[in-house]
Parts: C-alpha cells; sequence; structure tokens
C-alpha cells in the first residue's frame, strides 16, 4: 500500500500548493474507518481508496478529488455519516463523497427499465459535479485490475457491467486510454481464450518480424529531421481487444488485419501539425478513407487531434495521430482536464471544455426521450459514439455519430426537412437513404411535400433525435390505425345487442356524446380513451332491461345482511360460478373476494369480518368485468380478430391498454364484460386458439387490493 507521504509527494509533484496536511487527516481518518475491513483478496480494505486516489493522482486532479477517493467508501461502508466528513473535511468533499457512494448503489446492470432510471439518476449525479464520475471511473478502474480474487460469476457481473457502461463512459469523456484498459480487463474476463490467442499472435508475429514499433518510430523520426520539425514520436501495439473488435467489425482474421500498430506525434503549435501531415503524407502513400482532422473540427468533449493512416515499411498500415502537447493533456485527461494541475496552478488549458456545458450539451440530447425504452437508447447511442462531420451544400458542418445516415443528416438540421425527405446526394451523386456517411462528405436532402416518415426508417437511422421524431410522426399516424380499430370495436358492441353500427348510428351517437365527428369517436373507441358500451348505452339507455330472466345485480349474491351492499373486489375480479368470500367494511357494505385472492391473508387475525357468501344461481347479466393479459404479434389484423372472436363470445370489450409494445409484439390488457366462469372460459379458449396470440392469462393486479 502507498505511504500516505509518497502520496503527498505525487500530488506535490504538479501541485506544490496541495494542502498536505488535509491529505494526511483523509488518510488518517479513511484508515481509521476501515481498520477491520478486508477485500476479497485477503489485503487490508483500506488499500482499495489508497490506489483509487493514486490513480486520480496520475490524472493531477485537485485535492478534493484525492481527498475524496481516499474517503469514498467511508459513508457506505463503515461507521462514518455525512455529517461527520462535512465536519472533518468540509461541505464540498461531503457533497463528493455522498456523490460517489450514490453512484455505487445504482445498479446500472438491472432490468432496462431499473437500468435507464439509473442512467439518469448518474446523469443527474454527474451534472452536480463532474468530479464525481471521475472518482467512480477510478474505483472501477483498480477493482477491474484486481478482480481475480472475486467469485467468478462476480468478475462476469462486473466485467459486463465495465463493458457496457464504464468503459464506453470513459471514452465518451474524452479519457480514452482508461477505456482501452477497462474494456481490454473486461476482455480477459469474459473472453479469456480470445485474448490469449490475441496475445499468442502478437508474440509470434513479433518473433518473425522483430521490434515493429521501435522500426517505424526510427522511420517517422527520419522523416520529421528531415523537414527540421522538432517533434516527440511515441509508439505503441493496441490493446488485445481493440484489435479483437476490429477483427469482428471488418470480418478479418489477425494475420490479414495491418493497422494493430498506433503512433502518436507531438509538436508545439497547431501549424506544425500540418507540417508533419504533409510530412507523412509525402514519405508514404496515405489510404483512403482513414484520414480525420479533429483539430478544425473538435470533438465535444475537448479532443483535438489529426489522425491519418499510412501504408509504411513493408506495406504494413499504420496510424499514426498528430496534436499539440496542449491538445495532448486534453486527449489524456478529457472533461477531466479541466480539473488538473500544472505547476502548481490549475492548468490553463484552451483545449479543455468547460464540464457544465459538456454535460449539459449531453443531457439535452437524451431530453428528446419519451420513455425508458427510448431514453437508454439514447444514452447507449451517445456513449459508444464516434463522431463523424459532414457538410451541408451551403458549407454549414453536422456533427454525426459514427453510422450516420443521409436520413439523420436530414433530422440533424431540423425535424420537417427528415420528415419530408425522399432522397439524398453525397459528394453529388444520389445515393440510398440507408448509405453511411464518411468524414468529410457533403450531403444534400432531397425533400417532397406530401411525404412521410416510413416505419422502415426506424432501423435506418442511429441518432436519438431521428428516431423520436420519426415514432412522433409515426404515432400521429396510428390515428388512422385506431379508427378502423374502433370501427370494429363499435360493430361488435352493438351486434351484441342485436343492432347494427351503422353510419348514421355512430354520426348521431357522436352528436350526442359532444364530439365533433365519427371519427374523432372511433378514434377515442380504438385508443380505449371511450368504452363501447357507452356509445351503445347512449343510443339505447334501456337496453339492459331486455332480459327479465336474468338476475338483479343488486341480488346476486345470497349471504348477506338486510342492509349490506356489496362490491366485487378488483384485485382478484370474482365472476358468478367461482367460490367467493366477503370482507365487512364499516359503513361500506362487503367486499367481494374470490376464495384463493392472496389479498385475503391480510384479514386473516379479523374472522369476525369474514363473511360467507355464494352467488345466486341463474343467468347473470354480462357486466362481471375480467381483465386478461395478452401478448400478440405486431402484425396486420391481429388486433381486430382478437376483438371478433371475443365479440363472437358475446362478450363485451370496455376497455383496452397497451402496456408494452416491441417491434414484433404488442402486449395488452383488455376488459371484458362477463357473465360468469363459463363464459369466462369460453372466451379465453376462444381467443387462446388464435395462431397469433404468443400468450393469455386472467390479469390480477394485487396493487389495486383495499
Amino acid at each position: 500500500m502507498i505511504e500516505v507521504e509518497d502520496l503527498i509527494e505525487r500530488v506535490r509533484a504538479y501541485n506544490p500548493h496541495t494542502n498536505e496536511d488535509l491529505i494526511r487527516s483523509a488518510y488518517a481518518y479513511g484508515g481509521r474507518m476501515h481498520a477491520g475491513q478486508f477485500r476479497h483478496s485477503g489485503e487490508p480494505y483500506f488499500t482499495h481508496p489508497v490506489a483509487v486516489a493514486s490513480i486520480l493522482t496520475e490524472m493531477r486532479l485537485d485535492d478534493a478529488t484525492i481527498i475524496t477517493a481516499l474517503l469514498h467508501d467511508t459513508i457506505e461502508d463503515t461507521r462514518s455519516t455525512y455529517k461527520e466528513v462535512a465536519q472533518t473535511f468540509g461541505p464540498e468533499i461531503a457533497e463528493l463523497v455522498d456523490g460517489v457512494t450514490k453512484l455505487t448503489n445504482l445498479q446500472l446492470s438491472s432490468s432496462e427499465t431499473k437500468q435507464a432510471e439509473n442512467f439518469r439518476k448518474l446523469l443527474m449525479a454527474m451534472s452536480k459535479d463532474l468530479r464525481v464520475i471521475l472518482v467512480k471511473l477510478a474505483d472501477r478502474l483498480h477493482n477491474m485490475r484486481t478482480i481475480k480474487s472475486m467469485r467468478p460469476e462476480k468478475q462476469v457481473q462486473k466485467a459486463r457491467e465495465t463493458m457496457d457502461i464504464f468503459a464506453p463512459l470513459a471514452g465518451r469523456m474524452g479519457m480514452q486510454w482508461m477505456r482501452d484498459e477497462l474494456e481490454d480487463l473486461s476482455f480477459a474476463v469474459l473472453n479469456p481464450e480470445g485474448r490469449n490467442s490475441i496475445m499468442r499472435r502478437f508474440i509470434r508475429l513479433q518473433r518473425e518480424t522483430g521490434d515493429v514499433v521501435k522500426k517505424i518510430t526510427a522511420d517517422i523520426r527520419k522523416e520529421l529531421q528531415k523537414t527540421g520539425i522538432t517533434a516527440e514520436v511515441q509508439g505503441r501495439a493496441k490493446k488485445p481487444y481493440s484489435i479483437w473488435r476490429k477483427m469482428q467489425e471488418k470480418g478479418l482474421s489477425f494475420s490479414r488485419l495491418s493497422d494493430i500498430y498506433g503512433f502518436r506525434i507531438l509538436v508545439e503549435t497547431e501549424a506544425d501539425c500540418y507540417r508533419v501531415l504533409g510530412a507523412m503524407h509525402q514519405r508514404w502513400r496515405a489510404v483512403p478513407g482513414r484520414f480525420k482532422d479533429y483539430i478544425s473540427q473538435p470533438k465535444s468533449n475537448g479532443y483535438r487531434s489529426i489522425h491519418t493512416t499510412v501504408s509504411g515499411r513493408d506495406g504494413r498500415r499504420v496510424e499514426i495521430q498528430i496534436r499539440t502537447y496542449q491538445m495532448h493533456d486534453v486527449a489524456e485527461a478529457g472533461v477531466a482536464a479541466h480539473w488538473s494541475y500544472r505547476d502548481g496552478v490549475p492548468a490553463e488549458n484552451p483545449f479543455a471544455v468547460d464540464p457544465t456545458r459538456w454535460i449539459t450539451r449531453l443531457t439535452e440530447q437524451f431530453q428528446t426521450a419519451e420513455n425508458n425504452d427510448e431514453f437508454l437508447e439514447h444514452v447507449k447511442l451517445e456513449m459508444y459514439a464516434d463522431q463523424v462531420f459532414c457538410f451541408t451544400p451551403k458549407g454549414d458542418v453536422i456533427k454525426l455519430p459514427r453510422g450516420a445516415t443521409p436520413l439523420d443528416f436530414a433530422y440533424a438540421i431540423h425535424t420537417r426537412i427528415g420528415d419530408s425527405c425522399v432522397g439524398a446526394k453525397v459528394d453529388g451523386m444520389r445515393v440510398p437513404l440507408w448509405t453511411r456517411l464518411k468524414n468529410g462528405q457533403s450531403c444534400e436532402v432531397l425533400t417532397a411535400a406530401g411525404q412521410r416518415p416510413q416505419s422502415t426508417w426506424i432501423d435506418i437511422v442511429v441518432t436519438g433525435r431521428a428516431k423520436a421524431a420519426i415514432r412522433r410522426s409515426l404515432r400521429e399516424e396510428d390515428k388512422e390505425r385506431y379508427v378502423k380499430l374502433g370501427r370494429e370495436l363499435a360493430r361488435v358492441a352493438f351486434e351484441h345487442v342485436g343492432k347494427r353500427a351503422t353510419d348514421k348510428a355512430l354520426d348521431t351517437a357522436a352528436r350526442q356524446m359532444g364530439l365533433v365527428t365519427t371519427e374523432e369517436l372511433l378514434a377515442r373507441l380504438g385508443s380505449a380513451e371511450l368504452a363501447a358500451r357507452e356509445v351503445v348505452e347512449t343510443l339505447y339507455p334501456d337496453l339492459g332491461d331486455q332480459e327479465d330472466d336474468e338476475i338483479d345485480l343488486s341480488r346476486a349474491v345470497i349471504g348477506l345482511g338486510p342492509d349490506q351492499s356489496f362490491e366485487r373486489a378488483a384485485c382478484c375480479q370474482p365472476v358468478p360460478g367461482e367460490r367467493i368470500v366477503g370482507i365487512s367494511y364499516r359503513g361500506k357494505g362487503v367486499l367481494v373476494h374470490a376464495i384463493d385472492c392472496p389479498a385475503l391473508e391480510e384479514f386473516q387475525d379479523a374472522p369476525g369480518r369474514w363473511v360467507d357468501l355464494h352467488w345466486h344461481s341463474g343467468n347473470h347479466p354480462a357486466v362481471h368485468t375480467v381483465t386478461l393479459e395478452i401478448t400478440i404479434s405486431n402484425d396486420a389484423g391481429v388486433l381486430g380478430r382478437i376483438c371478433t372472436l371475443i365479440g363472437e363470445q358475446k362478450a363485451n370489450i370496455s376497455d383496452l391498454q397497451f402496456v408494452d409494445r416491441k417491434p414484433d409484439f404488442y402486449r395488452l390488457l383488455i376488459d371484458v364484460d362477463l357473465r360468469d366462469a363459463e363464459h369466462l372460459h369460453a372466451v379465453m379458449l376462444a381467443v387462446e386458439a388464435e395462431s397469433d396470440v404468443a400468450s393469455l392469462r386472467r390479469h390480477r393486479d394485487l396493487d389495486r387490493r383495499p
């Protein structure tokens, strides 16, 4: 474990004005709080916070962040409290420690709905102070470096969470070195054989070709000397996971993968960057399509550099990054450069991004999401985004994520342009809308009046903004489908009482209900805003009295006292023919439950409230609502057929609610008005026999218990 004086010396190396006493105090406090605690490896637990602080010193971060790292687990795992930390180290550090604690408690690898909710909380924590996520990333990095001491199943869970969330988040913040290491450590857990295979091939390649990095570095230095440019040249082999990903993306074997080495050239001025670029392209042939100028078009996290790939020694492809020393500081620290120190003062780096503005831009990109699924989709798209820059015909620059299409380009300009898009020209050539745009291309959007978004566009676009706009437009078009469904629901409801849903009848009902048009009436029926039974009763209010042999609803249950009224429990929705029991309520009558309703457990200690009941034998009216949960395939006409099947069983649909919409299946709740248990069985049997019904069950909602 790093001793406190060694830690202070590391901070003092970049910040001579550091508050040494406060760091010593935090070190001692953390050691005291974690005394007697041990990690899975058997080491004292406090070795972990110290290691996290050490990682952050490599990023030259301020005292508050270093002290937060030393204390980041105290509030969660020890007897320490927020109040005590605030009194001892100040409110700023207490807030940061509390923020890290809340992030630690977020289950980011849970179910999608919960995951999306927790991502929102993560972004909120980041927006308060971005240093919270810097400590959390360093915490995850050290945990991944020491992951072998965990149980195998825990290793896989942490590695998957790191690969899916923390590594791309580090990349989005501009800390590419951390992203590379987190991905590679996760790769070693999730696919150890794949990583070992890459390493074995690397070793074999080095035996066959010698130290390629050293040779190519010497070649680059030689060319720079010829032009008189003073520069620092760095070379390295790429991380195993980076190579594996390229193999998967390009479908190439290791032997055919050429650009497995990366080189970096650091110079003093921006002008020198372009001089170096000219020297490299003059000496070696540039690989088409592999040039990116992030100096003239920086990334949103402040990253600036020139990327080019050339055919170097022996025809081997070499990827070269060219940047100034100041650009390099931001490239290493990303958004964290805002808090870094140089020569004892906060770094005055002109390329460092204001974290507040950066997080505001990031969160704004997620504002268009209307539900958890969309939000999670936006987050993941943005996390993994590597930007491309394209031009409008007027020369304006549009930033898009890698893989974006002309449709994304159109929606990035304006929603109206996207909605009316009928085609596109890229560099003057007409291309399909699914074409993937590349850096530096010029894109012209072709539009036409009357054009509307197509449902297939959802699979073409990649940006959250485009997806949200397309879905919004498609929802408006859903009105036509709702009208068709409403017409079918009306037909079934009217036939159930021996009437016909003619245009005149529907028009009369619409006027009577205060609606402007018949179409509005049908749309409300189809979207379940209006029950078909209400429409029927508007025209035929006395229709329910036609059947004299039906049992009066007020005497449907036997066993009640003279002054007692009853009501069916909404949680279990009992119907005639099922065994029932009543629970009495003072002043409210009796609530009737099915005998197997879980809600009855609450009344086991109150036997005096139980009432022995049974249904009246005879012909009950079809007014007992039961909710059915049904999953159906998302195909044309399926829902209409289901409604028809229910209508054929002389049952009325009183409400319909979609609870889950997926590209291939819909899950919905249908309220059906039934006579008795036998009627329920007939309806369920008819619906379950339909080939497009994936599942059907009786829905019982215990949240609606009394």
